[in-house]
C-alpha cells in the first residue's frame, strides 16, 4: 500500500519524500486541531485524579 502511495504522489523522485512528509505532516495536524478535540467530549475518562 505504501509503494503504491509513494509511486502515485506527484513530482520527481527526489520531491516524492518531501511531499510524504507534507501529506503526513497535514494529516497529524488534522487529527490534533480538528478530530481529537471533536470527540474529546465523547471519550470517558475526562476527570482523572491521583492519590497518595
Amino acid at each position: 500500500m505504501y509503494a503504491w502511495l509513494y509511486y502515485h504522489l506527484p513530482g520527481p523522485r527526489g520531491l516524492r519524500p518531501v511531499v510524504a512528509a507534507l501529506l503526513v505532516l497535514a494529516l497529524v495536524a488534522l487529527l490534533m486541531f480538528v478530530v481529537f478535540p471533536a470527540v474529546e467530549s465523547v471519550l470517558p475518562g475526562g476527570k482523572v485524579t491521583l492519590s497518595n
